[in-house]
């Protein structure tokens, strides 16, 4: 045996698990948890997708690519396009204001790509909500667990990376592949994932918010390779994680854990780490009755992921305070939530919320850094005297889900530029309470009527 053939048996276990995983959903529908999981993730993602498509650069997009590829799916008042080109603009839409969802194992979102891609390909082929579900559970254990080995090298962001091997699996699965051709859609996604670098965050450049897209694309286009009969190495992501990933040797949880029932749904539009010290502003700022002017000093300690992170200071651009723990914290105190309205002029460019940030000390929490568990501690000194508090679990944590209600009053306040209550609220109750199996497209014309929908002449 070579010794390069020695160093990739290495992953041999790694890859059993994600076979295993594979052959576990391929030909099953999903359990009933994983199923509701699902659907809470689709509503999840549609809500920011339709607030996201608000920004100008996203509606520029989607009219430049609906002009290309006119084709079937619409999102509300917008364009029809083809399969391509709404992946496209919901991948971008859906990650604009940070407001989706992510996975802690997985240090990522496999979910946002998931959707992007499934749910055009879904309403062109006629499919039924379950079909939807079985399709996106499988892609998303898959991502999930690539993920958790494929760890991405320092410099790199991980949205066009490993979740294009979620959707490639997941994109198989809807159009009927086999286990063996969804292992080779994986495969196929393998050969050819990107080098996306966290550099467009660091200079506050929206260049990141199209990586998604780019998953949703290779995977689609994986997919359809694995359905036309062409292959790949199978030793493709062993290759990959050998060369080009900073994998980790990590045993992966077993095919029959879901880690779906693990996803954590965001209260706040800001990356995941922000959220500890953004609840901790909050209770703070309930003790202070919202009076900010007193204070004078302000420290975070927070385990070390979250600095490297999340540690970007002053913010210019919106997405430089979507990655910025100061922001954050400034913005709770400030306004009592972040939501997409933080990052409007008006909100962005308060001068308390700015004298605010520049106070923020950021401090590594050696304790939780150790034991590689998330939390913050915040302190504020104000001329009334010192307050503190600490939090360790936040609302949308898989132990402390997003109920129903604010599911949908998120979903409600996200889309009402383009939906009236009414109209969301339907759509996202049928979608998470349907106690049968629906017709897709039935259900997406509660959002986009029939007539918005067909396909330009």
């Amino acid at each position: 045996m070579r010794a390069e053939e020695g160093d990739l048996r290495r992953w041999d276990a790694h890859l059993a698990v994600l076979h295993a995983t594979v052959a576990r959903h391929a030909a099953r529908s999903a359990d009933p948890e994983a199923a509701q999981q699902a659907r809470r993730l689709l509503v999840d993602t549609v809500g920011c997708a339709i607030a996201g498509r608000h920004a100008r650069e996203v509606r520029q997009l989607e009219a430049a690519v609906a002009d290309c590829e006119p084709g079937g799916f619409a999102l509300p008042d917008g364009p029809s396009m083809s399969v391509h080109a709404a992946a496209q603009v919901l991948a971008m839409a859906a990650t604009w204001d940070e407001a989706c969802e992510g996975h802690a194992l997985a240090h990522g979102r496999p979910g946002v790509p998931l959707v992007a891609a499934l749910l055009p390909l879904a309403l062109q082929r006629d499919t039924t909500l379950d079909a939807f579900v079985d399709a996106f559970v499988l892609g998303y254990e898959v991502g999930a667990r690539c993920g958790a080995w494929l760890r991405i090298r320092p410099g790199m962001h991980v949205d066009a990376n490993w979740p294009a091997l979620g959707v490639a699996a997941g994109v198989a699965r809807l159009i009927g592949l086999p286990a063996a051709g969804i292992v080779q859609a994986i495969d196929i996604a393998a050969c050819q994932l990107a080098t996306s670098l966290y550099l467009p965050v660091t200079q506050g450049r929206t260049a990141r918010n199209t990586y998604l897209g780019h998953s949703a694309s290779l995977g689609l286009q994986a997919a359809f390779a694995s359905a036309a009969g062409i292959d790949a190495p199978a030793d493709a992501l062993a290759h990959y994680a050998n060369a080009h990933a900073a994998a980790a040797q990590q045993a992966l949880p077993d095919a029959e854990i879901t880690l779906l029932l693990d996803a954590y749904l965001k209260p706040f539009a800001a990356v995941r780490h922000v959220h500890y010290g953004a609840v901790a502003a909050r209770q703070l700022r309930e003790r202070l009755a919202g009076d900010t002017r007193g204070i004078q000093g302000i420290a975070l300690k927070v385990y070390e992921e979250a600095i490297v992170y999340c540690g970007n200071r002053a913010p210019r651009t919106p997405i430089q305070a979507q990655f910025s723990l100061s922001f954050g914290i400034a913005a709770m105190l400030c306004f009592g939530d972040i939501d997409p309205s933080v990052y409007a002029e008006a909100r962005f460019d308060d001068a308390e919320l700015q004298r605010l940030e520049a106070l923020v000390v950021l401090k590594p929490d050696a304790e939780l850094t150790a034991r590689k568990q998330r939390g913050a501690t915040l302190v504020v000194e104000h001329s009334s005297g010192r307050l503190q508090e600490a939090v360790h679990t936040i609302a949308g944590d898989a132990a402390h889900p997003l109920d129903c209600a604010a599911l949908v009053s998120k979903f409600r306040r996200y889309a009402a530029r383009s939906l009236a209550g009414e109209r969301a609220a339907l759509f996202c109750n049928t979608a998470l309470d349907a106690q049968q199996d629906i017709d897709l497209r039935l259900l997406w014309q509660q959002l986009v009527p029939l007539h918005t929908t067909s396909t330009r002449p």
